[in-house]
């Protein structure tokens, strides 16, 4: 489709009287108030958004499907709800089809109510090529838009662990942070690019995870253009070897240039781990190096996995790093995955991953 049919076609779709979904029309209104302290929340989709903690929620990216329920709800507790924003770079290289992608987003925030949009675009690009200065571009004019249509709007833009070109994505990281309200830096899957041995490693060690905000801190980033991202999800890494000292080889699963990286293993919800660390053959372990936790079990087959994840004890001095750092607040991906139900130890690893967010 043209730049110029998307542009008709959305402004149209603005042009609709949009009717508001929430039983009290005010929960319609677009959220202004920019909270000190952001707790930003990715959701994927489902009901489980009713079981978050909504005392501590400022900002949902709302990355399922449209849920007009959500929208009104989080109003109601005065939180922001985002859309997701990704769009192919070698597209918005065209000043025209650039303009017309951002339209279409502005008037689809206000037709659905939303506060804003989360830029999540995780392409590789090269320094200085044009897709690298059009990511610039966008992010900018996305925010001038925003701000200019919807009065007090957010528009944050996702962003690798660390500046230094991860996963070949050599970003301007300087600008886009000034151009933009802020960053979700996605402080996981830091295995994504393995260059030693192939092993099973945490998701996001200790000592990798804050050397890398100090790292944009030094590019003169404004902390408070800083949110630190957290995983509420491990990897499950088959072992082709379980050694002695407890280290697991995994395949060669290349990445962007690595040789090996966490593709050779699947992502597990929070929830899953809860279960399978209590049938595991060695119980949670914990590494002293990574400060992260971890464990081994055999599947049916007779195949050893070691599984890595993130839960109060490794979250805890991120949130606190945060807090000492001045940064402006914390987030995961994902809030819906958590163990929602009735059961009592599974509210209590709730509330524990929750709390954790606020640190030690």
């Amino acid at each position: 489709m043209s730049w110029l049919l998307l542009f008709l076609s959305s402004t149209v779709l603005v042009c609709r009287a949009a009717v508001c979904p929430c039983e009290r029309p005010e929960l319609c209104r677009q959220i202004r108030q920019q909270r000190d302290f952001e707790v930003f929340v990715f959701d994927v989709g489902g009901k489980t958004w009713k079981s978050y903690n909504w005392s501590m929620v400022t900002t949902v990216a709302a990355f399922g499907k449209y849920d007009p329920d959500l929208m009104c709800y989080a109003h109601s507790k005065g939180a922001r709800v985002v859309l997701k924003g990704d769009v192919p770079l070698s597209y918005v290289v065209d000043q025209q089809n650039r303009t017309a992608w951002i339209t279409e987003k502005v008037n689809l925030a206000k037709t659905q109510f939303m506060d804003g949009i989360n830029i999540d675009i995780e392409q590789a690009v090269e320094e200085g090529s044009p897709e690298y200065h059009a990511l610039t571009n966008l992010v900018r004019e996305t925010t001038e838009a925003f701000h200019r249509e919807i009065p007090g709007s957010q528009v944050s833009f996702d962003v690798a662990w660390s500046p230094k070109c991860i996963d070949k994505r050599c970003y301007d990281y300087v600008a886009i942070a000034e151009s933009c309200d802020l960053l979700f830096v996605m402080s996981y899957d830091e295995q994504s690019q393995i260059t030693g041995d192939c092993i099973a490693m945490a998701n996001a060690p200790l000592s990798q995870t804050l050397n890398a905000y100090d790292q944009y801190l030094n590019l003169n980033i404004d902390p408070k253009k800083l949110v630190m991202g957290l995983p509420w999800y491990g990897y499950d890494y088959p072992c082709l070897n379980l050694s002695q000292e407890g280290i697991c080889s995994i395949a060669k699963v290349p990445f962007r240039g690595a040789p090996c990286s966490d593709a050779a293993g699947k992502q597990k919800t929070y929830k899953w781990i809860m279960q399978q660390v209590n049938i595991s053959m060695s119980g949670r372990l914990w590494d002293n190096k990574q400060q992260a936790p971890y464990f081994s079990y055999k599947d049916p087959k007779g195949q050893i996995h070691q599984v890595w994840y993130d839960d109060p004890q490794s979250i805890c001095p991120k949130a606190d790093y945060v807090k000492t750092k001045g940064l402006r607040g914390i987030g995961m991906w994902n809030g819906n995955i958590l163990d929602y139900s009735d059961e009592a130890v599974a509210r209590e690893q709730t509330t524990l991953m929750w709390n954790a967010l606020l640190g030690c």
